[in-house]
């Protein structure tokens, strides 16, 4: 008997799996909140450089501010004024408009910022403009290098320890680190504190879709992975509410991470993988918590009637003799070629999403306006995708997604930045259809992936998904070298990692795989082929 036959017995889709997605919310909500944060903690406001030095004994006179900065910063030649330059000396004392005259430096005594849209950001605290430009983006870049840091750790740490402590150890560890960041008294500081944020909001994000998947039945897997995405689209929605009413840097950083104060609450109800503690060889663990869940579901009469060598066989026979780690992705031939594609695939959604999500400035409208346009689109997406998951499969979704992602940076392209109304149609699309390979990715994963090895495989993805986030930014820094080289590139990998993922096995209706022996069975034996009838 295989779990999945255990588990549809006491249905795996019943009150007990509604109440684990319903505690992991108050989680998961922060991850977007955090991972989407720069787009307003390190907003960059209008600015230009401070002229009051120029007004050495009042040589301003009674000049409106308006004719100071016209006098004491030269104009770009879209005709705004230079948010980086300014004039040695007041232009009108040279009595000529001549260029000889007029010398232009750089930003001598700082900068005067436009505070009426954010009040504090990352860029005013620390002068993060101009040749410091690359320190603002890099905030985010390290951040998500925690976040690659922390997923293939504690992917190992839960495969090796359980689900369940190892969330509990990222709830306590990310809402330290965050409260610390966000009281950083020096930018060095900071950026060490975002690290760490980082390294521990991972765990959230791999492990809790893992026990999610892992408890529900095959018939509802799709289900609770579109499901769980959804909290995404609740976070990003959130963040918007938070970042437009509190406009401070730091005391955003602590309302965004306070739902983890309600998780730690909540911890002691979450239940531990009974899947993960059969391959483990803990059947007396895994016998409590699906007692728990038969009850709940009002299913006891069936586990009444189950013995301990019946779970022991649901699980294939895979004890806690042999401890897996990230080296068992590599070993054998068929885990190997899926690992790769994984790999590749999750490179490139990540930095496509990001690419898109972390540049809401550059489609003409609001950023809060941006914002909320691409969390309200990602609603009806992620319906329409279930639909299409139940009945055409994982493969041609994702592989379809990303390559409508690329079609949509491609066009943007060619559209010019003071038609903001078309950029934004074609962007909004190309978000939705980046946020569904990014959905349709970790349910994939976690559908290949054997039990034994799930976490630490989705750790490894995860871990390439963030390198692909942390160049993401960098990327845009490109745009002094070739202003269409950002999306020429980003464009590029959507595409490639699509074909990609045309590689990768079918998963619809198949059972989850335990063992690696699942994977390396011949292909007629293989876990593609064990549909539900």
């Amino acid at each position: 008997m295989k779990f999945d036959s255990l588990l549809s017995e006491i249905d795996g889709f019943g009150k007990f799996q509604i109440k684990l997605l319903l505690i992991q919310i108050l989680s998961r909500i922060t991850l977007p909140c955090h991972f989407l944060l720069n787009n307003f903690m390190a907003a960059v406001p209008s600015h230009h450089c401070n002229i009051i030095a120029l007004d050495d004994g009042g040589v301003f006179g009674n000049l409106t501010q308006e004719q100071k900065l016209s006098v004491g910063v030269p104009a770009e030649q879209d005709g705004t004024l230079s948010s980086c330059q300014m004039f040695s000396k007041p232009q009108y004392l040279s009595g000529l408009n001549s260029s000889e005259d007029a010398v232009i430096v750089q930003c001598q005594n700082g900068w005067v910022y436009d505070n009426s849209t954010f009040k504090s950001t990352l860029a005013t605290e620390w002068d993060l403009v101009c040749s410091r430009k690359g320190m603002n983006k890099a905030t985010v870049t390290i951040f998500f290098i925690g976040v690659m840091c922390g997923a293939p750790l504690f992917g190992f740490l839960s495969d090796r320890f359980g689900r369940r402590p190892l969330l509990l150890a990222s709830y306590l560890s990310s809402l330290t680190f965050a409260v610390l960041s966000a009281f950083s008294p020096t930018y060095v500081v900071f950026v060490i504190m975002r690290f760490f944020t980082g390294m521990s909001l991972a765990g959230i994000s791999i492990i809790s879709i893992a026990l999610n998947v892992e408890w529900f039945g095959i018939a509802h897997r799709t289900f609770s992975g579109i499901i769980l995405s959804l909290d995404w689209t609740l976070g990003n929605m959130i963040l918007v509410g938070i970042a437009y009413n509190v406009n401070h840097w730091r005391m955003l950083i602590v309302a965004v991470t306070s739902p983890l104060i309600l998780s730690i609450l909540t911890w002691r109800w979450l239940p531990e993988s009974a899947r993960w503690l059969l391959a483990n060889g803990k059947t007396d663990a895994a016998h409590h918590y699906l007692m728990q869940c038969a009850t709940m579901n009002n299913r006891t009469k069936y586990m009444t009637t189950i013995t301990q060598t019946e779970l022991l066989e649901s699980a294939q026979g895979e004890t806690g003799e042999k401890k897996y780690t990230i080296v068992d992705l590599f070993k054998t031939p068929n885990i190997r070629k899926l690992s790769l594609c994984l790999g590749i695939v999750w490179f490139g959604v990540a930095l496509t999403y990001y690419g898109i999500s972390l540049n809401i400035t550059g489609f003409g409208l609001n950023p809060y306006l941006t914002q909320v346009i691409f969390a309200f689109i990602e609603v009806p997406m992620k319906i329409g995708l279930y639909f299409f998951l139940q009945k055409v499969g994982r493969r041609s979704g994702e592989t379809g997604t990303l390559l409508l992602t690329g079609l949509c940076l491609f066009i943007n392209m060619f559209v010019a930045k003071d038609k903001w109304v078309i950029r934004t149609v074609v962007a909004v699309l190309g978000k939705a259809m980046s946020e569904a390979s990014f959905t349709i990715i970790f349910l994939y994963t976690t559908e290949l992936f054997p039990t034994v090895i799930r976490q630490n495989g989705l750790g490894y993805a995860s871990f390439l998904a963030r390198l692909g986030v942390s160049i993401s930014p960098l990327i845009m820094l490109l745009e002094d070298v070739w202003h269409l080289l950002p999306a020429i590139i980003y464009c590029t990998v959507a595409v490639g990692s699509g074909l990609v993922s045309w590689l990768l096995p079918e998963t619809l209706n198949a059972q989850l795989p335990e063992s690696i022996e699942d994977i390396e069975k011949p292909r007629g034996q293989s876990m593609r082929n064990k549909e539900i009838q």
